[in-house]
């Protein structure tokens, strides 16, 4: 007869079962999501126009900025694209100081930006960077200036923006501790690309990046064959994927300017938000309650679900319930002779297991690589993480199985959001690619560190209609290198390449609009200094 804790186990692990049909369902539903949020805005799937309009192949050359500001860090890069699918990076990474991250004006912390961009180019490309300066000061014609010598630049700039073009995108609002109102609803690349001219920098912001974007940017270079990734996903503390759709298939007005000549454009799908109404997904008592905990109750349904944020506090809600259960012992021995340490269980008092986001998502992939006969590694981890002293074995097992059912869920939400994608690409059923790799891009600590997570995705797209067990044998999914990196140049790279379909003439004439514009707007402010000086003084 099983024992109280093993009837319950398994009963959880029951109630986290996403069955082959609940897949194929779920991936049915994706598909009409994608379609929704491609003919309007509002929809649970955002499927935001990136006004990125191809993918590289791998053999594409040259040298090419990227800047992130992600967070509280700032970091410059340089990558030389060697057209072979290899690439040679360079970084710096600088602290954002608090008191820019709340600063008065836009312009104090796009300046930073700048002032940063500017040691990295003499620090690593001191003779381009001289070379250039020398030239810009010795022609007095403007007609001299050389648009081969610009750094097109990438921008991947993690804050909630309204995209309008490849290179131009306003700020709705700040996240992550900054607070800059003056910033708010102006394009950040023009911050930037201002801030640059004032220190007469060789570079143009040619791109504002979404780092999903850059995931399938960075993994298309990269990835063998010369078809590109059709994805770039992300499985980490978040998730989210970007892909190539064709432009015919964009139903909703698309303002602003972007090259149509390839036909496709990359699409953002803010993927965190599918099924906000739950139609399909999963909805256990536990993922109900984790809901109400977070700050946005009934958004972002499928991440809190599938992404490495949620699943530690999912597991830890599972975990108390059933340490409540008065029959079933689980952490606690009445003495010593029911533990096969000889000792009895007990949690301190300032165990993560008692607090609201206490337990890491880290410990379930702790729980699926211990195969030790007596789960010694686990109950170690317990024991010095979680402060659970001499946890037993049947605990440990009890804990690593509800921790296994919660990260196989997750798994195969995963191949969902894949599936539907490939599926919508048509690569698998186009004859005359018939033998071509699917490759899609993926990022995170989910799909890097969980033991045996791919596999699992793979599992599962191997049980969806339309793709099964031969075409789950052509997707490839492969990790990508670097997307806010790698990706932003190459972004960069795409924007040039656009540019180059316009007359030199013509590019040549807007640089010295911009230029001209900046001038103006400076001279206008220096000006309103001056009186702004005159009536305090």
């Amino acid at each position: 007869m099983a024992s109280p804790l093993l009837a319950e186990t398994q009963s959880i692990v029951k109630q986290f079962e996403f069955t082959d049909d609940d897949v194929n369902k779920s991936v049915r539903e994706f598909l009409r999501q994608m379609d929704e949020g491609l003919e309007k805005d509002g929809t649970s799937l955002s499927q935001i126009p990136t006004y990125v309009t191809g993918v590289p192949t791998g053999k594409e050359k040259g040298l090419y900025m990227a800047v992130d500001l992600g967070g509280t860090n700032f970091r410059v890069c340089s990558v030389k694209l060697n057209g072979d699918t290899t690439f040679n990076i360079t970084s710096d990474k600088v602290a954002v100081p608090k008191e820019l991250m709340v600063a008065k004006k836009a312009e104090d912390l796009f300046a930073f930006l700048a002032q940063q961009i500017k040691k990295f180019l003499e620090k690593h490309h001191g003779d381009h960077f001289e070379a250039h300066i020398r030239r810009r000061m010795t022609v007095s014609s403007p007609d001299g200036y050389k648009d081969e010598h610009v750094f097109r630049m990438g921008f991947t700039f993690s804050f909630p923006v309204q995209q309008v073009g490849i290179n131009k995108g306003t700020l709705i609002r700040w996240t992550k501790g900054f607070d800059i109102p003056d910033a708010v609803g102006k394009d950040v690349c023009a911050l930037l690309q201002t801030e640059i001219d004032k220190l007469h920098l060789p570079v143009k912001v040619a791109a504002l990046v979404n780092d999903t974007v850059g995931t399938l940017m960075a993994h298309s270079y990269s990835s063998p064959g010369s078809q590109g990734s059709i994805l770039g996903a992300i499985f980490g503390t978040g998730t989210n994927g970007a892909y190539l759709e064709k432009l015919s298939n964009l139903k909703k007005p698309l303002v602003g300017e972007y090259d149509t000549s390839t036909g496709d454009m990359v699409i953002n799908t803010e993927w965190g938000s599918f099924d906000n109404q739950l139609n399909v997904l999963p909805n256990t008592p536990w993922d109900a309650a984790l809901d109400k905990e977070t700050p946005n109750p009934g958004f972002q349904m499928y991440e809190k679900r599938v992404s490495g944020m949620f699943l530690g506090e999912l597991l830890r809600l599972v975990i108390n319930d059933l340490m409540k259960k008065p029959d079933v012992s689980l952490f606690r021995d009445e003495n010593s002779s029911t533990n096969d340490r000889r000792s009895t269980t007990d949690i301190a008092e300032t165990s993560g297991i008692w607090k609201a986001w206490g337990v890491d998502t880290s410990i379930l992939s702790h729980a699926a690589g211990d195969h030790t006969p007596k789960l010694s590694v686990l109950r170690e981890t317990l024991q010095e993480t979680l402060q659970i002293s001499a946890p037993a074995f049947e605990d440990a097992q009890a804990f690593k199985a509800i921790a296994e059912a919660i990260g196989r869920r997750a798994a195969r939400l995963a191949a969902v959001a894949i599936g539907a994608v490939v599926l919508k690409s048509g690569r698998l059923a186009d004859p005359e690619r018939a033998d071509d790799t699917v490759n899609v891009g993926v990022d995170g600590s989910l799909v890097e560190n969980y033991p045996y997570f791919e596999d699992m995705i793979y599992e599962a797209l191997r049980a969806i209609e339309g793709i099964g067990e031969e075409g789950a044998k052509r997707i490839r999914i492969g990790l990508a290198q670097d997307g806010s990196g790698v990706g932003a140049a190459l972004i960069a790279l795409v924007a040039a390449g656009a540019e180059k379909n316009a007359p030199t003439e013509e590019i040549l004439s807007e640089l010295r609009q911009e230029a001209r514009a900046t001038a103006a707007t400076a001279a206008v402010s220096d000006e309103s200094d001056q009186v702004g000086a005159t009536h305090s003084a």
